[in-house]
């Protein structure tokens, strides 16, 4: 459990001021210019130390991805923050916008100077409204204090930040994606190599780094790596913002260690499972993209990104939905095959055509109208998908079939074959008169 003094995100509930003077009582944006004045080197060398890893789902470790751009460069660097939070059950990020837009804003610009960054973008989900003015408002507070912009926070560095509002496309989410759409273009995934830190926005080194990522990295300075380290297990170290929600009592963000127990997670910050914890039918554990896991493996795991790799899933955004006996899992998956369906752009052939297979086989199998042999035909293409597109979309959309498959097939066969017994038994009109069939 994660001790209330060692929570980064203290206004994570919206209890307090997120403007600057509220956010400065939080201790941001206190001695700026001290952490700048550590040099860049010093600091990416403090978030490699601090093992911190990525918290848009990928979890690639944040120090390392910083190191890869170049130390000189006749080309202007560039960070790009991604806040387009799409992915369905996720509403992290969504908390910290609306609520401390300045822990993001003072990470901005720490990002921006280790990295050697004088332009940072902040690309936003078009839906997020509210998120967006707050966001925007905080930026020109930061401003007209001289905390960004020119010599910003008095440091000699300057620093401009720059809103942009999506469209509401979820593969804008993917990186290079991201950057096609910041470029004026279809958000579509580009081929790498090359890879952002060479050729990125505008032909130029870029690093993207997700909302929460970035938030955290001034406390990791301000209180050192070992202590972040100290948080979580090797490699999965530091606090993350669950985002709970389904069939729980109480729905919720919190901040919590990495490697929790998922049961713990579910009982003593949701309330439990909503009619007890034997109630509890399946979970996805870190956004819909992710396979889901059968409460037997609920009972043990622990929410970090390496074991639940070991239990064929995975942490990503770490949103975890909460299925009871009640959930009819077939339906619930084939909407979610639905969705990235419709969220396809359309580039990889594997992607466009499988995902409208994949869609219309699990509504098939949803409404009782398939027979047997079409289960192996629909693990076939999800395995034709998985692996062989430009972007991570494709296994995006296989993972929620193939965990469907992989530990509730008897379920999908006792589906097919109810609805079999039922058509068998109903009466037809043949030559004006019912028989059975």
């Amino acid at each position: 459990m994660l001790k209330p003094q060692d929570r980064i995100f203290l206004n994570l509930y919206g209890q307090d001021d997120w403007r600057l003077a509220g956010a400065r009582a939080r201790g941001i944006w206190d001695d700026t210019k001290g952490l700048l004045a550590r040099g860049r080197d010093a600091i990416i060398a403090e978030i490699k130390n601090s093992d911190l890893r990525g918290r848009g789902g990928a979890g690639f470790p944040t120090g390392m991805k910083w190191s890869f751009m170049p130390k000189e460069s006749e080309r202007p660097h560039y960070l790009v923050v991604n806040a387009d939070e799409s992915e369905p059950g996720t509403c992290k990020d969504r908390d910290i916008l609306r609520f401390d837009p300045h822990l993001l804003l003072e990470g901005c610009l720490i990002a921006s100077f280790a990295i050697g960054a004088k332009a940072c973008y902040i690309y936003i989900r078009g839906e997020y409204y509210t998120e967006a003015l707050h966001l925007q408002q905080a930026i020109d507070e930061a401003y007209a204090a001289g905390l960004i912009g020119k010599n910003a926070c008095k440091s000699g560095w300057d620093c401009d930040i720059v809103l942009h509002r999506g469209a509401g496309a979820y593969i804008c989410g993917e990186e290079t994606a991201l950057l096609e759409s910041l470029e004026g273009r279809k958000g579509q995934p580009r081929l790498k190599p090359p890879f952002p830190a060479n050729a990125g926005l505008y032909g130029c080194p870029s690093t993207i780094n997700n909302v929460e990522t970035i938030a955290v990295t001034p406390t990791i300075l301000r209180r050192g790596a070992t202590w972040f380290a100290g948080l979580g297990q090797p490699k999965n170290t530091g606090s993350k913002i669950f985002c709970i929600s389904g069939h729980v009592n109480k729905p919720c963000n919190v901040e919590e260690e990495m490697g929790i127990p998922l049961r713990d997670l579910i009982e003593k910050h949701a309330g439990g499972v909503r009619g007890g914890w034997d109630n509890l039918l399946a979970v996805i554990p870190g956004g819909s993209s992710v396979p889901l896991i059968p409460r037997e493996i609920c009972d043990t795991v622990l929410m970090n990104f390496d074991s639940l790799r070991e239990v064929r899933s995975g942490l990503g955004t770490a949103a975890v939905i909460v299925m009871d006996k009640s959930t009819d899992l077939i339906r619930a998956i084939a909407r979610l095959s639905y969705f990235y369906k419709h969220e396809s752009c359309g580039q990889c052939t594997p992607c466009r055509e499988g995902t409208g297979w994949l869609w219309r086989m699990m509504d098939r199998i949803a409404k009782g109208q398939a027979d047997l042999s079409e289960i192996d035909v629909l693990e076939q293409v999800a395995g034709q998908i998985e692996g062989h597109t430009i972007c991570a979309f494709g296994d995006a959309a296989a993972w929620p079939v193939q965990g469907l498959l992989r530990h509730f097939r008897p379920m999908v066969e006792q589906r097919i074959l109810q609805q079999a017994a039922r058509n068998s038994k109903t009466p037809k009109l043949t030559k004006g008169r019912a028989t059975a069939a």
